[in-house]
């Protein structure tokens, strides 16, 4: 079973490549990057953690229920760990014969990875504080913080 987990940097062309096919002719990705701000607020960095062994399984599961509803290879690979502005955090590839398959399978993985997957996402802000943010929320907003007892 592929790592879909990783503290290393991602690599969106070799995830890429794991999909290729000469029967694929379609392929869609989506790279989601750490932005600078969340609600308002000057983000400075992030960091992702997860329940390792249960969040492998919910992402194989959801990549193998992508794969059998549509006619698609699947990859899926989620960054945990410290992650500073910028930084590839997710990346889903799709490949298919056709780029209708290829688009409905990507938006599927990435919508249900953020919804299933047990992975947290800690934000620290420019002004210091720190805050856990809920990634099932459309807009991600915080849920909690503190920094040395502030509390956002």
């Amino acid at each position: 079973m592929p790592r879909h987990l990783s503290r290393a940097p991602l690599q969106p062309e070799a995830l890429a490549a794991a999909v290729t096919a000469t029967d694929r002719g379609g392929m869609t990705s989506f790279v989601g990057r750490v932005r600078d701000h969340q609600d308002g607020e000057a983000v400075l960095r992030l960091e992702y953690s997860a329940y390792e062994p249960m969040a492998e399984r919910e992402c194989a599961a959801i990549v193998a229920e992508a794969e059998s509803r549509w006619p698609v290879r699947v990859a899926l690979g989620h960054r945990l760990g410290r992650l500073e502005i910028g930084d590839v955090a997710v990346v889903v590839v799709a490949a298919s014969a056709h780029r209708g398959p290829a688009f409905e399978a990507c938006r599927y993985v990435i919508e249900e990875v953020k919804r299933r997957v047990p992975i947290w996402k800690q934000e620290t802000y420019r002004d210091g504080t720190v805050a856990w943010v809920d990634p099932t929320r459309t807009a991600g907003s915080a849920v909690a913080g503190t920094d040395c007892g502030a509390v956002r």
